[in-house]
C-alpha cells in the first residue's frame, strides 16, 4: 500500500495562483486538490476528515467568498482553514468568530511558510481528535519518565502502594511530591475512597486543627455550625499532609496521637472518632535538620518516616525533558487551553537549563509559550533569555522539527564535547551525524519513512526534507503503513 500524504484543500479562482501552490505542496509532500470553482468545491471532497486544511484564495465576490467559509464551517467546524492575501493586504470579508481560520499565508507563498502553517493545522487537527475522543487525562497518573532516578521511585510506589504504611515523600518544591502521592493512593486497596490533600504549610497554625479534625457548633468564635475535618472526609481513603516540615509544634503533638491511637476529637467535642485513614506526608525540607534545631519532633519523624520516597530534582533527570513536556502539552489540548510544538534546538536548551523550580517551572513555561505561540513551533530563540546561551544564540532557526526525545543520558549539564585539537567543520560534522543516524534509522525501520521518523523523534514531512536535502533513497511503497 503507497504511503498516503496529507491531502490539502486550495479554492482559489487564480488558476496560476492555484498551480502555484499546488506544486510547492507537492514539494514538501502534501497531497494537493485544486479547485477553482468557489461554488463547486464540494466535489473535490469525498469525506472532510481527509482533509488536513483548506487554503482558501480569491472569489468571484466577496459574498461567494463568505459563502464559501460558512459551507466549509457546516461541513467540518473544526476544518482548519488559512486565508491566502497578498503582503499587507488584509481580507475584506466579514469571518464568523466560531470559523477556525488559523491564520493567513501570504502569496506568493514560500515553503517554509506554507509547511508551518500546516504544521499547526495539524497540531491543531490532532488536538481536536482528541477531545472528540473524550480522552481522561491524569497528569502525571503514571509517572512520566525513562530515567533510573524515575524507575527507582516507581518501583517503591509499586512495593509500597497497597499496605497502610505510612509513607514519607521528600524532594525539592516542584519535584512532584504530590504526584507520587496520588500514584501511592492509586495503585492501593483505598482507591475507591477519598484523596484527601491538605498544605500544611498554607493554613496558619491556629487553624490548622480545625481544619484536620473538625469542630463542633460554638467551639469558637465563628463557629457557626459543626463541621467535618480532613481526617473524617478521608475515611477509608488516603490524607496526603504536603510540606508537613512547616506544622507547629503543638499540632505535632495532636497529628502523632491520632497516628498512634488511630482516633481523634472534633473541637469543642469529647467524643472520639475513629480514623481509618492512610497518612501519606510530604515536605522540601530536611526534618532531620528540624530535628536537631528543635522545630519537629523525633517521635513525629520515625511515625512519619516508615516508608520514605525521594523525589529527584529535575536537573538529575534532564533525559525527562522531552517527555515532560510532551505530556503537559497534551494537558494543555485536553484542557482546551490550545497547543504548542518545540523545535529540537528548544528542547536541547530546556535540557541545558538548570531548573530550581523543577516540573512546576517546566509547567509553567510551557502554559506560557502555548499563549504566545498558539498551535506554533517554538524555536530555541523563542525562549525566555535565561534559556538563551551562546550556543543557543548561534543556531539557524528550523521551523519544521516536532519535540524530539534525545537519548538517554545523553545531555549531562557538567558534561561539554570535547572540539578536536586542529578545529573541525561544524555543520559538515553535524550534517554527518545526522545522515549517519537517518541511514540507521531506515535501515530499522526497512526503509519505511513513516516507522524511521517515528524512531527518529521527527515528523514524517521532516524526515522527507531531509531525505531530499541529502540524495538518500526513501521507499515509497510499503505494506501496512
Amino acid at each position: 500500500m503507497s504511503i498516503s500524504e496529507p491531502k490539502v484543500l486550495i479554492i482559489e479562482a487564480d488558476t496560476d495562483r492555484g498551480r502555484e501552490l499546488e506544486s510547492v505542496l507537492r514539494f514538501i509532500n502534501y497531497e494537493p486538490v485544486v479547485t477553482a470553482d468557489c461554488g463547486r468545491w464540494r466535489d473535490c471532497v469525498d469525506e472532510a476528515h481527509e482533509i488536513l486544511a483548506v487554503l482558501v484564495g480569491t472569489c468571484k465576490s466577496d459574498t461567494a467568498l463568505e459563502n464559501l467559509l460558512r459551507e466549509v464551517h457546516d461541513l467540518d467546524p473544526h476544518l482548519p482553514i488559512f486565508l491566502l492575501a497578498e503582503k499587507h493586504r488584509e481580507p475584506t470579508v466579514a469571518i464568523e468568530p466560531s470559523s477556525c481560520i488559523l491564520g493567513r499565508v501570504e502569496v506568493p507563498a514560500h515553503y517554509t511558510q506554507l509547511t508551518s502553517a500546516l504544521h499547526q493545522a495539524e497540531v491543531y487537527r490532532e488536538s481536536q481528535s482528541e477531545r472528540s475522543q473524550q480522552r481522561p487525562v491524569d497528569l502525571f497518573r503514571s509517572l512520566v519518565g525513562t530515567s533510573r532516578a524515575v524507575h527507582a521511585v516507581r518501583k517503591m510506589i509499586q512495593q509500597v502502594a497497597n499496605s497502610d504504611a505510612n509513607v514519607l515523600i521528600l524532594g525539592e518544591s516542584g519535584t512532584g511530591k504530590e504526584v507520587v502521592a496520588r500514584n501511592l493512593h492509586y495503585y492501593s486497596s483505598r482507591r475507591n475512597n477519598a484523596f484527601v490533600p491538605v498544605n500544611c504549610g498554607a493554613i496558619p497554625g491556629e487553624l490548622l486543627e480545625s481544619e484536620l479534625f473538625g469542630h463542633e457548633k460554638g467551639a469558637f468564635t465563628g463557629a457557626i455550625s459543626s463541621r467535618q475535618g480532613r481526617f473524617e472526609l478521608a475515611e477509608g481513603g488516603t490524607l496526603f499532609l504536603d510540606e508537613i516540615g512547616d506544622m507547629s509544634l503543638n499540632m505535632q503533638v495532636k497529628l502523632l496521637r491520632v497516628l498512634q491511637e488511630r482516633s481523634f476529637e472534633r473541637v469543642g467535642s469529647n467524643k472520639s472518632i475513629e480514623a481509618d485513614v492512610r497518612i501519606i506526608a510530604a515536605t522540601h525540607r530536611d526534618l532531620e535538620q528540624r530535628i536537631t534545631e528543635g522545630k519537629f519532633r523525633e517521635d513525629l519523624f520515625y511515625r512519619l518516616n516508615v516508608f520514605p520516597i525521594e523525589m529527584p530534582p529535575l536537573r538529575e533527570r534532564v533525559e525527562d525533558i522531552p517527555l515532560l513536556v510532551n505530556e503537559l502539552v497534551r494537558r494543555i489540548e485536553h484542557e482546551k487551553r490550545g497547543s504548542v510544538r518545540f523545535t529540537q534546538s528548544a528542547i536541547l536548551a530546556l535540557c541545558e537549563y538548570n531548573w530550581p523550580g523543577n516540573v512546576r517551572e517546566l509547567a509553567n513555561l510551557i502554559e506560557r509559550l502555548a499563549i504566545l505561540y498558539p498551535f506554533g513551533v517554538v524555536d530555541a530563540a523563542d525562549l525566555p533569555d535565561k534559556f538563551q546561551t551562546e550556543a543557543v544564540r548561534s543556531q539557524p532557526r528550523v521551523i519544521t522539527e516536532d519535540v524530539l526525545t534525545p537519548p538517554p543520558m545523553q545531555y549531562s549539564i557538567d558534561a561539554e564535547p570535547r572540539l578536536p585539537r586542529g578545529g573541525l567543520d561544524l555543520k559538515e560534522h553535524l550534517s554527518n551525524l545526522e545522515v549517519g543516524y537517518i541511514k540507521q534509522a531506515l535501515d530499522d525501520a526497512n526503509g519505511v519513512v513513516a516507522q524511521a521518523a517515528k524512531r527518529l523523534g521527527m515528523r514524517r514531512t521532516t524526515l522527507v526534507e531531509k531525505l531530499r536535502k541529502y540524495g538518500l533513497q526513501r521507499s515509497d511503497s510499503v505494506s501496512g503503513v
